[in-house]
């Protein structure tokens, strides 16, 4: 059989890979989007997009609780986890079907299959009607990635979780054990403990939200213990006895081991990139630890193969595969691409309190050799925050002294996984102290504390 011939073949349909697609079409180029399970990949719908959905179920539940604070009654507030649920899955089934209208607006031929490298330009891909064989000049890789396991602690899908079951859960957990305080160990902890869970985080680092600057996971922390989850840190889960609707854990905390009981653990210990299968490493193309070695514009060294997104390495984060797909795109295009720099992409987490952050923490602006300049400022201190009933958090701006660059900003709070992209925007346009400090922010706005907190870090904050 002939093969098809297309300018670029994507193989995956998640936020890299269906960017990627939209935009070569865009450009004039005729595209295959190959897609093995569904359009919008883990982040649409067993990611991002469902959790932000149960997340606001939790903050809508969080918030009847409080109802006498606002004037408001509000009697025998509960939930239906299954409604909950059903809602979460509405949401992600209508997201990919906007992927389908815009695939098919743009031309993008959508294949349902798994894909192969055959070296060449081609790429051969098995569906339900058979084995079909493809060519393109540029074939992008944007595969995705899945939970890691650690031996032990495997899911089963019914005592021990990962993010799946997590999503379409067969119970609530009454008392549940969260392996993992990264973002998604942390959100789907904060979900649970809100309808009532009786949390426990288990974490190896020596502090929760490892990634983020320390004054900012001390203070989540602390919300966290507030809101009733137990926090472990420096801790390890070495063993999961499982018996009928129980298991124990073996967590290593101290240098002793300690044995606790419950009814569901979920386990949120990191990703593996989705490299197996693929013919990659047989058409030369480099993996590193699970993970596809590429330059700075996702080229793998061989000709023509590109890979984006989780596959390619760190930031695991959707909006960072979005990009380099609109890179690579271009770059098939013949255009001119600038590379993605990550100390400009933001990272959020949907806990509460929430948490957003971009550039270099303090710690990593002073071990990269910079004089810094640090600024903070309270949710207390800020009028519309206290209007909304939101006084914990707080904004932390970080400065180059001497060229008063941002390096740096870092929020607990309310509203700061929407708040942060200002912050994002000074770092793209390479933004300075004074730039920021003469711009004028709404009030009364939450962004206001971003203003304030840049006054801080000089000295001339007005409302602290």
């Amino acid at each position: 059989m002939a093969a098809k011939n297309f300018d670029m073949i994507v193989i995956g349909a998640g936020p890299g890979g269906y960017v990627a697609a939209i935009r070569g079409a865009q450009l004039g180029l005729n595209v295959a989007c190959v897609e093995r399970e569904h359009l919008g990949g883990i982040c649409l719908n067993w990611g991002c997009i469902p959790t932000k959905a149960m997340l606001r179920s939790a903050e809508v539940f969080h918030l009847m609780h409080r109802a006498k604070e606002f004037g408001l009654s509000v009697e025998k507030a509960d939930f239906d986890l299954e409604a909950v649920v059903k809602r979460s899955r509405g949401v992600s089934k209508q997201m990919e079907g906007g992927i389908k209208t815009l695939f098919k607006k743009n031309k993008v031929t959508s294949i349902m299959g798994t894909a192969k490298l055959a070296g060449n330009g081609k790429v051969s891909v098995t569906t339900d009607a058979g084995v079909e064989e493809l060519s393109a000049k540029h074939i992008v890789v944007a595969t995705g990635a899945r939970a890691r396991e650690l031996p032990g602690l495997e899911a089963d899908g019914d005592l021990v979780w990962t993010y799946k079951t997590a999503l379409t859960p067969p119970r609530m957990p009454k008392k549940l054990l969260v392996i993992g305080s990264g973002a998604i160990g942390i959100e789907f902890a904060s979900f649970y403990n809100t309808l009532g869970a009786d949390t426990t985080v288990v974490e190896v680092m020596d502090r929760v939200l490892p990634v983020e600057d320390a004054e900012i996971s001390a203070f989540a922390k602390k919300q966290f213990v507030k809101q009733g989850m137990k926090i472990m840190e420096k801790a390890m889960v070495k063993q999961l006895d499982r018996s009928k609707g129980k298991v124990v854990a073996h967590i290593e905390v101290g240098g002793k081991v300690e044995q606790q009981e419950f009814d569901t653990v979920i386990s949120a210990v990191g990703i593996v990139g989705n490299v197996e299968g693929l013919g990659l490493e047989e058409i030369g193309v480099k993996i590193d630890r699970t993970h596809v070695v590429t330059d700075e514009y996702c080229r793998t060294g061989i000709d023509g193969v590109y890979a984006i997104g989780d596959i390619a390495g760190a930031p695991w984060l959707a909006h960072k595969a979005s990009h380099e797909g609109v890179m690579v795109a271009e770059l098939a295009a013949g255009l001119k691409a600038h590379p993605i720099k990550p100390n400009t992409i933001a990272g959020c987490t949907y806990c509460h309190p929430q948490v957003a952050s971009v550039g270099l923490t303090e710690a990593k602006a002073k071990e990269a050799g910079y004089d810094v300049k640090v600024g903070k400022f309270p949710f207390i201190g800020n009028g519309k925050a206290i209007a909304l009933g939101e006084p914990e958090g707080f904004v932390k701006t970080v400065f180059d002294a001497k060229t008063g660059e941002l390096l740096g900003a870092h929020m607990v709070g309310a509203e700061v996984t929407e708040m942060i992209q200002g912050y994002v925007i000074g770092r793209q346009l390479e933004t300075t102290e004074q730039d920021l400090m003469e711009t004028v922010f709404p009030h009364p706005t939450l962004s206001e504390m971003m203003h304030e907190s840049v006054l801080s870090a000089f000295g001339r904050a007005i409302h602290i």
